[in-house]
């Protein structure tokens, strides 16, 4: 997440271009990233205990803009170059909006588990889309590797949902689409400016639409105030919606989208911890299996060069 825009301003971190960071300081912020991420689908859960799914999604983005738009303004942080505009409106279509409304629909009849699994092609999707996006070429082995990560979630998830396609899984493979756009366009914003600035501008530049659904949305839902929903809610904004994306993208700057993108292939896996520990969800015996061959999977791509 590097140099910003074009503006001088009296704040240095604003400012600042850094060299180039460890590697191994890139892959630890982008595994803090997974780890924040893999929270989301029990927090979301526990958020629908006392909100709607409009009304989760949209005041959760309006919080987590509150505080992005909180730290760009003691920061003075100057507005982003006209050219990168574009990029932050997929940002904030993909992550900001799409992404978690789509997966909270999906976890209205869905478990998290099984949610998590199918989620859990987001790295092979994101590969796909830097591919495409900003021309990353990765070795063989790692798409060896990539593809045998994906089938081994594919096949984990047609275990557990008898093979057939389900609504749920439907609104979960637009999320794929959606936040993989999201991740590629983030993560090369991120090399031009900080990348706590690239989510927390996409995040105010959807303010305009988020307020307006947030109040609409809270006026037509029930909301029952529970300690699980406020917690719920609170982390879906801070944690995964704010904190998350900010180590995430500089994560992804520091050592690559691809790799980056890789190290989400432990996501489902972690989720499917939380999804014990804070839900009282049951695992199959498929789960250990599926974790072995992925977490398999995530060695070789990390070796791998691009």
């Amino acid at each position: 997440m590097r140099a910003q825009s074009s503006a001088t301003t009296a704040s240095p971190i604003a400012v600042a271009t850094p060299g180039p960071e460890r590697p191994g300081f890139g892959t630890l912020q982008a595994a803090l990233g997974v780890v924040a991420f893999s929270l989301t689908f029990p927090a979301t859960a526990w958020g629908l205990e006392g909100f709607g799914p409009w009304s989760l999604v949209a005041v959760r983005s309006v919080l987590a803009a509150v505080i992005a738009g909180g730290c760009l303004l003691a920061l003075r942080v100057p507005l982003p170059a006209r050219r990168h505009w574009p990029g932050l409106a997929v940002v904030g279509a993909g992550v900001v909006l799409g992404f978690p409304l789509l997966t909270t629909l999906a976890l209205e009849t869905s478990t998290t588990a099984h949610a998590a699994v199918v989620v859990g092609l987001l790295p092979l999707t994101t590969a796909l889309f830097s591919a495409l996006r900003v021309g990353t070429r990765p070795s063989r082995p790692f798409w060896i590797a990539a593809l045998a990560g994906a089938a081994a979630v594919l096949a984990f998830t047609a275990q557990q949902s008898g093979g057939a396609l389900t609504t749920a899984d439907l609104y979960l493979f637009a999320a794929l689409l959606v936040c993989a756009a999201g991740y590629t366009e983030g993560g090369r914003l991120a090399r031009v400016m900080p990348g706590w600035q690239v989510i927390g501008w996409a995040l105010v530049l959807c303010l305009p639409l988020t307020v307006p659904v947030s109040a609409f949305a809270l006026a037509q839902e029930p909301v029952r105030l529970t300690a699980h929903s406020v917690t719920g809610l609170l982390w879906v904004a801070a944690g995964s919606q704010f904190a998350g994306l900010v180590v995430w993208y500089r994560g992804m700057a520091a050592i690559g989208i691809p790799k980056a993108s890789q190290l989400q292939l432990a996501q489902p896996l972690l989720t499917l911890v939380w999804s014990v520990l804070l839900l009282g969800e049951h695992l199959t015996v498929a789960a250990p299996l599926t974790a072995a061959a992925v977490l398999v999977c995530i060695a070789v791509t990390q070796r791998s060069r691009g």
